[in-house]
């Protein structure tokens, strides 16, 4: 049976990317900006700002923003290296 994959720590880098270590110790650098700024929805408005962008943290073993996870990503998804738009 495939162990699930969590996301053990993740580190801003630099703009909109953040690097990504999974509990496989696969490493995965993504940008954010694509999908931040191809969505109009209003509620992502304040994660543009690089300040609110950098508040991320790992709960449950997904990275999140927001108090209320405003912002949350499919591990599968970030493990491939490929966010939805």
């Amino acid at each position: 049976m495939m162990k699930e994959i969590i996301i053990k720590t993740a580190n801003y880098i630099t703009d909109y990317k953040v690097q990504i270590i999974f509990n496989d110790n696969k490493k995965r650098i993504i940008d954010f900006g694509k999908f931040l700024f191809s969505t109009d929805h209003p509620s992502f408005d304040k994660y543009r700002k690089i300040n609110n962008f950098r508040k991320f943290k790992i709960e449950y073993g997904n990275i999140v923003w927001g108090k209320n996870w405003d912002l949350i990503f499919p591990i599968n998804e970030l493990y491939n290296g490929k966010i939805k738009h």
